[in-house]
């Protein structure tokens, strides 16, 4: 019982240490500077403790599963006490009726019995003085018998008083025991979603880095942005150091489904929409004489006439391509916006948005090239079983399209690429290019997208820390205002990673589409290193907001 007690005492002791912890953020959901700069800021501060608490919570974790089998090991003490009190009472409930009649026949002895009746009754006094032996014993053992009876009664009142006691302290200690558990367990996984949380934050700044313009082209034809062409093109500029190194994307994501600018290219090389709508897409059916709704649901606009008016008015290509050649290539658009809005809105029966996260609509109806080639194609509709097909398209896609969302990738040339590639002859912006603005147009002070050899060596460093270890992966983000933060500074990633400078450059082409390996020639000899490790390392590092778009990309040394 002691035993049981002093267990009960160790358990409620050690829940007074176990003292839960909380986190706080403090900038407003609109600041989005603020948050980038408390991400990185929290980050820091979680990551190496986290790492110490996670060791803690494990041996916390280990001594609330000793305490679980202690309280186990108590319980079933317990329970083999209250079943041995219950033996207990049914014996002395035997030994009572026993006891009673011994305590009647005493009570009637002494009550009795004449001490000198065994001398008048018996011949000789030895027979005497053994009679008187033989009472007094069985008298005392009489005696003796009451006396353990009453012991026991006792004991029996006070087993059963401690065992409601400890069944009582067990059940407290057993729910703390649990509850405390649970808020622990609670509080780690809170913990190990925030830190999640800010790793999805990190995530956001690679998709805004991989990201950061619309994935169609629009009304209004692109122009080359200054600066951004390699060497020889009409945009390019010196950025007056040598060597200079800088990361051209062949296209940009999604690379899926219809190159927009592609399929100007096949166009005017000839190519009717039925052809080019068949290389696109592979696998499909171009259904002719498809029965369309009337109308379609688009959001903010209610239902409106599908064709003469939510076709009319999408605004994904310039209409003047029809002008210039390039009348197939809208009607192509045509049918691939009509299946897709289809396949979307489940034939006409639901809704779909007017932006570029769908298909981009105004109210604002064409009635030139475009309103021709809609109703040249009126009726057409891809299709995959019987049903519209979701006809994705984008505007480049650096001459290789990607197989994803049930649809197969091709090579997007008529011959070796990327000299033939149709997004070339039809002439893309986005072809092949060095990003180094953000959408809005904001630079971070960068006027091109050419770094020296020490940046390119602190990417280097930066993949280091991201895929071979040695630091903390959380400060892998760009030095500068535009990110805020405590990111790791050069020097900081140098002497975990160990590169200081890059002297040359190789790249490897996949036959599918994405660049397989980039080698640099280092301080450190040849490091070679996959295409997507390094496109990771370099959009989470490089400076501002130079960045890669594609899986498919060229690094360039002057």
């Amino acid at each position: 019982m002691k035993k049981i007690i002093s267990s009960l005492i160790f358990i409620v002791a050690l829940l007074a240490f176990l003292v839960p912890r909380s986190m706080a953020t403090n900038c407003p959901s609109s600041d989005y500077d603020c948050q980038i700069a408390e991400i990185q800021r929290e980050i820091d501060a979680l990551s190496p403790a986290h790492e110490t608490n996670k060791q803690e919570y494990s041996g916390l974790q280990k001594q609330l599963a000793g305490l679980k089998s202690r309280i186990a090991n108590i319980s079933n003490e317990l329970v083999s006490l209250g079943k041995s009190i219950v033996s207990r009472e049914k014996d002395l409930a035997y030994t009572r009726e026993i006891f009673e009649q011994k305590a009647y026949d005493y009570y009637k002895y002494i009550r009795t019995y004449d001490s000198l009746l065994p001398f008048l009754s018996s011949e000789t006094a030895t027979e005497a003085f053994i009679e008187v032996n033989v009472r007094q014993r069985a008298t005392d053992m009489d005696r003796q018998t009451m006396e353990k009876y009453a012991q026991e009664l006792l004991g029996l009142k006070q087993d059963k008083d401690s065992l409601e006691t400890s069944q009582k302290a067990l059940a407290i200690a057993q729910n703390n025991i649990d509850s405390r558990s649970k808020f622990l367990e609670g509080e780690i996984k809170k913990v190990e979603s925030y830190i999640a949380t800010l790793s999805t934050k990190q995530e956001e700044l690679l998709a805004l880095k991989a990201g950061g313009f619309q994935t169609s082209i629009g009304d209004t034809p692109a122009t080359l942005e200054p600066c951004s062409g390699p060497p020889g093109s009409s945009n390019f500029c010196d950025p007056g150091f040598r060597p200079a190194f800088a990361a051209f994307s062949f296209g940009a994501p999604h690379r899926t489904g219809m190159s927009q600018y592609g399929a100007l290219g096949r166009a005017k090389s000839g190519q009717s929409a039925e052809t080019i709508l068949s290389a696109y897409y592979q696998g499909a059916d171009l259904t002719k004489g498809y029965s369309v709704p009337d109308s379609i649901g688009v959001s903010g606009y209610g239902r409106i006439n599908f064709e003469e008016n939510y076709l009319l008015g999408i605004y994904e290509v310039p209409e003047s391509w029809g002008d210039q050649g390039g009348l197939e290539a809208l009607k192509a658009q045509a049918v691939a916006a009509r299946s897709y809005a289809l396949a979307v809105t489940n034939n006409g029966s639901g809704t779909i948005c007017p932006t570029e996260s769908c298909q981009v609509y105004k109210p604002q109806l064409k009635s030139g090239k475009w309103a021709e080639a809609v109703r040249a194609t009126r009726g057409w509709v891809l299709t995959k079983g019987g049903q519209p097909a979701s006809a994705y398209y984008a505007s480049t896609s650096g001459g290789f399209t990607i197989s994803q969302w049930g649809w197969t990738g091709i090579k997007d040339a008529s011959g070796s690429w990327p000299d033939t590639a149709y997004e070339k002859i039809s002439g893309s912006p986005w072809f092949y290019k060095g990003w180094y603005k953000s959408r809005g147009g904001v630079s971070c002070g960068r006027s091109n997208p050419w770094l020296t050899s020490s940046d390119i060596a602190d990417i280097l460093n930066a993949w280091h820390v991201l895929y071979q270890g040695g630091g903390d992966t959380g400060r892998v983000s760009p030095v500068g205002e535009c990110w805020g933060g405590n990111p790791y500074s050069a020097a900081e990633l140098a002497s975990i990673g160990g590169y200081s400078s890059v002297s040359g450059v190789s790249v490897v082409y996949s036959n599918g589409g994405t660049t397989q390996s980039v080698s640099f020639s280092t301080n450190k000899g040849t490091v070679p290193v996959s295409g997507e490790e390094f496109k990771k390392a370099f959009n989470l590092r490089a400076p501002g907001y130079i960045g890669l778009k594609s899986e498919l990309f060229n690094i360039e040394k002057l």
